[in-house]
């Protein structure tokens, strides 16, 4: 196993709102339909069209008032236009957009959508603005449980650039389906289709969360591949300054892009809040991998930093006090399917370590997130992390993050104040300290 010595929940969690698992076969035999031209892992198809992820954000549904923290998203939106911006990884000269409805319990109708170059705020340069169509028309209807893949347009991209998606709702649709903790500014016209336009006034009001735009994939080059970060709030930026791309991954683009890898793609498929046995603000790990991680193309390998969220959430004083308490036995063995789901796919599985969480939520009423006797199942998760044989490789964000001095609580400098979260010099600490060879393997 590769080794450096270089984590992952949410400060306010929930259970995921109840959807059909029907929903979620048809949602994943689309985007499995996105692999099925470059298959995952070192195969190359001749001939394939050379799509790759180049952005995500997991999609997941709402919760409801089981839930200890408001979920601050519209409920539902009609007539009006929402613009989000997505910082991509690698470029290409066409884009395709993907839009999904996973979670929604009725069909959605999209009356137009576009993207551009943006330029800063809701604003785009007006000349790479691009209609998206879908089959050849600017409007679709997405079914419940299904995922919305736009044609290609032309639209040259370079890696680490900001690209704006705009989308029009023409009818009175329900939110259903959301990245909850964007870190990012989306913005909401008050009414009208507004998606060409060079900027507008957000009337509407914003959102920090992601509104069905769930990946955006470029046409890189045809031996390119894509490290896939698998996680929950650690993975997906919770603390970060929003709108600065200061997620961990968003670091290891930059220094891919830097040191020499140009055409390695990022994605994160992290979701804060998220467990690898059990559903919580999103769907668990098991349930989601082939939906999160195998229905993207050449995909080499795999980051997972989960199992903290499994040992806080349940017990009293925590988040959910009736689930029962798992051991470490139970999150390993929940990582030993992931690795070999990975494997039989031929791609690279690389472990990460549960970062310090003594004190977490202290003085609220979630502080029973952390006990003693919970923190005694994490050591035991990081010790099995660190020794396991099957993983292709180590991070161990948990001496990353560690006080010097108090080495089971976090650094106070990286610290964003819930004891848990890392803030933005903790996320660029973990990003710098990881070696890449132990993320590249042999690619």
């Amino acid at each position: 196993m590769s080794r450096i010595d270089i984590g992952n929940a949410h400060p306010a969690p929930g259970r995921r709102a109840t959807a059909l698992g029907l929903t979620r076969i048809v949602f994943a035999a689309g985007l499995l339909a996105l692999a099925a031209a470059t298959p995952s892992g070192g195969a190359r198809a001749a001939g394939a069209e050379p799509w790759i992820t180049t952005w995500a954000a997991t999609p997941a549904p709402r919760w409801a008032e089981e839930l200890p923290a408001p979920f601050n998203v519209p409920e539902v939106l009609g007539d009006q236009t929402v613009r989000q911006i997505a910082r991509i990884s690698v470029g290409g000269d066409q884009v395709k957009v993907v839009f999904s409805n996973e979670f929604g319990t009725r069909p959605l109708t999209i009356g137009a959508a576009s993207v551009a170059l943006s330029v800063g705020g809701s604003a785009i340069d007006p000349a790479t603005a691009k209609a998206l169509t879908f089959g050849g028309k600017a409007s679709a209807v997405i079914p419940p449980g299904a995922p919305l893949i736009s044609d290609p347009v032309d639209l040259p991209v370079k890696s680490l650039s900001s690209v704006a998606v705009s989308l029009y709702l023409p009818k009175r649709s329900g939110v259903g389906t959301v990245h909850w903790d964007g870190a990012q500014t989306g913005y909401i016209s008050a009414k009208g289709d507004t998606t060409m336009a060079a900027d507008f006034t957000p009337d509407g009001g914003t959102t920090k969360s992601r509104l069905f735009l769930s990946r955006i994939l470029t046409n890189s080059k045809p031996d390119s591949t894509a490290i896939l970060f698998f996680g929950d709030s650690i993975t997906d930026g919770a603390c970060s300054t929003a709108d600065t791309n200061n997620r961990w991954p968003d670091h290891i683009a930059e220094r891919l892009q830097k040191e020499g890898h140009p055409d390695v793609a990022v994605v994160n498929e992290a979701y804060s809040g998220d467990r690898v046995l059990t559903n919580g603000m999103g769907t668990n790990a098991l349930s989601r991998f082939d939906m999160s991680v195998l229905s993207h193309t050449r995909v080499a390998t795999v980051v997972m930093m989960m199992g903290i969220n499994d040992i806080g959430w349940p017990g009293p004083g925590a988040i959910t006090p009736s689930d029962p308490e798992p051991t470490a036995e139970d999150v390993e063995a929940g990582y030993k399917q992931i690795i070999d789901r990975a494997h039989a796919h031929g791609i690279r599985f690389v472990a990460v370590t549960l970062t310090p969480f003594v004190d977490t939520f202290k003085g609220l009423p979630t502080s029973g997130y952390y006990t003693p006797e919970k923190e005694k199942i994490r050591l035991a998760v990081n010790e099995w992390i660190r020794n396991n044989k099957t993983a292709d490789g180590l991070i161990d964000f948990d001496k990353v993050l560690a006080d010097p001095q108090n080495p089971d609580h976090v650094n106070p400098i990286y610290n964003c104040g819930d004891n848990l979260h890392p803030n933005d010099a903790g996320y660029q600490a973990m990003a710098k300290a990881v070696d890449l060879n132990v993320l590249l393997g042999n690619m």
